[in-house]
């Protein structure tokens, strides 16, 4: 195998209003664990070029059974707000920091501007 599972699929949806396909678990010392690319939690968009929309989970699965040995992914890398660190999302932080800090540098010259009036 391609060292990993998946969930998803139209009549099984992962996420609520969402029929994609995605990494829900990889393999210690599989396939895709040595590779090093994939992450849990990623959108697989293709196989082969062939792309999974609208797919129920098992015909989703067979594509990866009969993907061959020579296997080609798209997919759509997971953007986390809430991880632990390990599973490669970005923390809030990251974006809330510079926000925050931009948006007290706009006040601070708002304020700085109505004084000089």
């Amino acid at each position: 195998g391609l060292g990993f599972n998946i969930v998803g699929g139209t009549d099984q949806q992962y996420i609520s209003n969402d029929s994609s396909i995605y990494v829900s678990r990889i393999k210690k010392d599989g396939a895709a664990f040595l590779d090093g690319r994939l992450q849990e939690g990623d959108k697989i968009l293709a196989v082969n070029g062939k792309e999974l929309k609208d797919l129920r989970h098992k015909d989703a699965v067979e594509l990866f059974k009969n993907a061959g040995y020579d296997v080609s992914l798209k997919i759509q890398r997971r953007v986390c707000f809430t991880c632990d660190g390990e599973s490669g999302g970005l923390p809030l932080a990251a974006i809330l920091v510079p926000g925050l800090a931009l948006a007290a540098a706009a006040v601070w010259i708002l304020l700085r501007y109505r004084q000089r009036m």
